[in-house]
């Protein structure tokens, strides 16, 4: 099975002016704990919860802070035309439970997550969550 089959298709993007509140508003909303951060049609970042919480609130900043100035700057990601296998075995490399997805023209086209590869690929769903689920500092919050 593709990526582009599972795929969330519908995403909720922000740009880097975004304030924090309202960053942290949206993902109320659509109960989401990423976004994407675009500078016009180029993915720039991505904003999750925990960034919000972590390199945000933890350190006293304000709600009104930028989106730019927490957001995770490298952007992971997968193609839409991946086997949905291979996905779930380099999230389990990398560590993350949410994926943007890209066309081959890199342009964004969805969200993929763990729970949306899993159903089908148990096996490898269950490999990947125990490699997230592994400590090993990839994705260290210091500033």
């Amino acid at each position: 099975m593709k990526v582009s089959e599972c795929m969330t298709r519908e995403v909720e993007i922000v740009d880097p002016d975004t304030t924090l509140q309202n960053t942290a508003r949206i993902m109320a909303e659509i109960d989401a704990g990423i976004l994407p951060v675009s500078d016009g049609e180029r993915l720039i970042g991505i904003i999750t919860d925990r960034d919000i919480a972590v390199r945000g609130v933890a350190l006293g900043r304000s709600p009104d802070t930028r989106v730019g100035d927490v957001m995770s700057q490298e952007v992971l990601y997968c193609f839409e035309d991946q086997d949905v296998e291979d996905v779930l075995i380099n999230m389990g490399e990398i560590q993350v439970r949410r994926l943007p997805v890209l066309d081959r023209d890199k342009r964004l086209c969805g969200i993929v997550s763990l729970s949306d590869l899993a159903p089908g690929e148990e096996d490898e769903a269950g490999e990947a969550l125990c490699e997230i689920a592994r400590p090993s500092g990839l994705h260290s919050q210091a500033v």
